[in-house]
């Protein structure tokens, strides 16, 4: 067998800085949510030709139920929401046998003079139908679902039913006795053993019963799962039996039904098991499609039980073995998938699961492996049939055929990749092994949408070299390949990795805000420094003094008080959604000033402090642009700006002066006045004698110019000398004084 190489792939691509990223995959996991067809993956992530996938019966109902094969090599099927009973015969052709008074038909078995029964729920019955589709009530157990049925060596048949978990045994005549009351809610599943007595699952504890005669049974196994869901018996008298429900979602007991009731469509744990008594191996029908019953409105469901939500991790399945000498072994089990069925084959076991129709295959000393994907929602049944397996499924409810030897060809499609952003795809490369005659084609294609359709490229290949090949797919955000297999008779491809390198398009930074505000001291970097994150922290207000400084223009005001230094912070608020470096660029502009004067360059903070003295007295803006230059090449490198709000830098305290006084008795009237060379005086306040401040209006009522004229009116004066001292500030909260003397 000669073995493929994998290329080096990102020597063939022209590399742009840190930009360039490959999508690999070469795991179990990263392959396990592509599409399977007639393609098996081992759990060591190598994907090979699986055995062929065939649609049987395409049903056309939503469910299919239940699953049995007669003496006459037909398959019979049950389905819901309509309660019908369809025949596939061993050349292929399918018909509807016969539809139920009741929605759901849940069990059938075929028995050995070539009667078959069914199960029907809601109002549990089961009827006994012929072969030409006749059909009587055969016993009525007054129970709410017939969940299981199976034929017993002395020829009688054997029902598990619910809500009150008891299994009735029905002679020949019909005539029908409690067999055993398993005290649990619902007989869920039901076998034959070895020695012909009965095995019977059960739900919401989990309990595996043996029962060997009327009113005698032993525990073999109390699950801590809630549902035994599936029993098969090898021929040594190994039990394997299917488990799921999860350690903290025991089942609910299913709400009342009618004829009128709505039920939902997709009960997905809802527990039925068929099990039909042994018969020769025979002819497997051919591929047909289903016929197309006349049309009828939907009936309605019997509510199935459905489990309380599972704990995230706790684990939801488990495939159980249990040994002659009753000795438990878990061999597989699933936090994330629900088993639904198991079949004993040569070598190994298979198994069916409800994520996306899966069949995995287990062999001793080995870990699981996929075998075959439905693509349906889940597979509820499997039986051996010739040389093939019969697998049932649901939502939508269709019988396949697996076949035991690898096809010839296959496919495999793998997940949508996001790579963020518009991308330029470099060179497909896999590794493989191939025996001579075998090969491996891939074809990929690329969209703007999250889900391929209509809108994205078509297929483009094959490309066949494993070493590398340009895809030939145009730029776009997300990309798909698939791989098709071809292997000769005894020899198949299999595929371990593959490889592919593209190049996102920049995407440029984005400026959030920046923030003006006066320091005392440097602002202090965030707690990631820019320069080490591609998320710059800064803010995104300028203070408003409420005065503008023009008609219909806001302005911050920077001022200095005691406590402050001549300094002014600019900080702002940038992110870049590639991750990239950013640095920055600031400039600033007076008002009337037409250019832009630089201040720093290349500053990988998130802050500048800007010398406050440096400026005069005015109304300023302040511009910043980030760049993710240093993450990029100078031709892919883009940028970002924004402009703050106009901001007032005002230092200079307004200048207040004395008018003079009037008296006239005790009352005495002390005139200011008061001016600003940038901000308007906002506030002003007056002390007489030293003492307490004042609040004092101006003049004309409002403090709103930069001139503004204060009265102070003194009533009651005592005689004597009096100081009177006036505060003024203006918008930046610079304070000027002034004083007048009263005698």
């Amino acid at each position: 067998m000669r073995r493929i190489g994998l290329a080096a792939a990102l020597l063939a691509l022209p590399l742009a800085g840190a930009g360039t990223a490959v999508w690999e995959m070469s795991t179990w996991k990263d392959f396990l949510g592509g599409v399977f067809q007639n393609v098996s993956l081992s759990r060591e992530g190598r994907l090979a030709l699986g055995p062929e996938l065939q649609t049987v019966f395409a049903s056309e109902q939503p469910l299919l139920w239940a699953m049995a094969r007669g003496t006459d090599g037909s398959i019979y099927l049950g389905a819901g929401h309509r309660g019908r009973v369809f025949r596939v015969d061993r050349n292929g052709k399918s018909s509807l046998l016969w539809t139920a008074p009741e929605p759901e038909v849940f069990a059938l078995v075929a028995a050995p003079d070539g009667s078959l029964y069914a199960g029907t729920s809601p109002d549990g019955k089961i009827y006994k139908i012929t072969a030409s589709g006749q059909a009587s009530e055969f016993f009525h157990p007054q129970s709410k679902y017939i969940w299981s049925l199976v034929v017993g060596r002395d020829g009688a048949l054997y029902a598990g039913t619910g809500e009150r978990g008891r299994i009735f045994r029905i002679d020949a005549s019909g005539k029908g006795e409690l067999y055993y009351d398993t005290r649990q809610g619902h007989v869920t599943s039901l076998a034959l053993d070895g020695s012909g007595a009965l095995l019977a699952g059960t739900d919401p504890n989990g309990i595996l019963y043996r029962v060997s005669a009327a009113g005698k049974a032993f525990v073999l196994h109390d699950s801590p799962l809630a549902e035994v869901r599936s029993i098969e018996v090898t021929a040594d008298g190994t039990i394997y039996a299917a488990a799921m429900g999860g350690t903290a979602a025991r089942l609910q007991q299913p709400g009342a039904a009618t004829a009128g009731a709505e039920i939902p469509l997709a009960p997905v744990t809802t527990s039925i098991t068929v099990t039909a008594a042994a018969e020769p191996a025979q002819q497997l029908p051919k591929p047909v499609e289903a016929p197309k019953p006349p049309a009828a409105p939907a009936a309605p469901s019997a509510a199935a039980p459905a489990p309380a939500a599972p704990i995230p991790g706790a684990q939801r399945s488990a495939l159980l073995r249990i040994n002659t000498d009753n000795t438990v072994e878990t061999l597989w089990s699933s936090a994330e998938e629900n088993v639904y069925a198991v079949l004993p084959v040569e070598g190994g076991l298979l198994f069916s699961t409800d994520d996306h129709g899966r069949i995995y295959r287990l062999e001793p000393g080995r870990p699981a492996a996929l075998v075959a994907q439905t693509g349906e929602e889940e597979t509820t049944r499997l039986a051996a049939v010739g040389d093939a397996v019969l697998a049932l499924t649901s939502n939508l409810g269709k019988l396949y055929r697996l076949g035991r030897t690898p096809a010839a060809t296959g496919r495999y499609e793998a997940p949508v990749r996001d790579a963020g952003n518009v991308s330029r795809w470099g060179r497909l490369s896999w590794r493989a092994e191939a025996p001579p005659g075998a090969a491996i084609e891939f074809y990929t294609r690329s969209g703007n949408s999250t889900r391929p359709d209509d809108t994205w490229s078509e297929w483009a290949g094959p490309l066949r070299n494993p070493e590398g090949e340009t895809v030939r797919s145009p730029s776009a955000r997300y990309i798909q390949w698939r791989a098709e297999f071809r292997g000769p008779a005894g020899g198949a491809p299999v595929l371990e990795s593959v490889s592919l390198p593209y190049l996102p398009q920049n995407t440029a930074p984005s400026l959030n805000s920046i923030l003006v505000v006066p320091t005392a001291q440097p602002a202090k970097a965030p707690a990631t420094p820019a320069s080490a994150t591609s998320t710059a922290d800064f803010s995104i207000t300028v203070t408003d003094t409420g005065a503008p400084a023009n008609p219909g223009t806001t302005t911050a005001s920077v001022g200095r008080s005691a406590a402050q230094s001549q300094a002014v912070s600019v900080s702002w608020q940038a992110e870049d959604p590639d991750g990239d470096k950013l640095t920055a660029q600031v400039w600033f502009r007076g008002q009337g000033e037409s250019r832009w004067k630089l201040l720093r360059e290349n500053v990988a903070e998130s802050y500048l402090t800007i010398d406050s003295d440096a400026l005069a007295d005015g109304v300023y803006q302040v511009k910043v642009m980030v760049s993710d230059a240093p993450s990029n090449p100078a031709p892919a490198a883009r940028a970002a700006e924004m402009i703050s709000a106009p901001f007032l830098l005002d230092n200079t305290p307004p200048a207040a002066r004395s008018l003079g006084v009037e008296r006239s008795g005790d009352r005495a009237v002390v005139r200011f006045e008061a001016r600003d060379s940038a901000s308007i005086v906002r506030r002003a306040e007056y002390s007489l004698d030293a003492g307490p401040w004042t609040p004092l209006w101006s003049d004309d009522g409002i403090s709103d110019s930069k001139v503004e004229t204060f009265a102070v009116i003194l009533e009651k004066l005592s005689p004597g000398e009096h100081l009177v001292t006036l505060r003024v500030l203006d918008a930046a909260g610079n304070a000027g004084l002034a004083k007048a003397v009263v005698r």
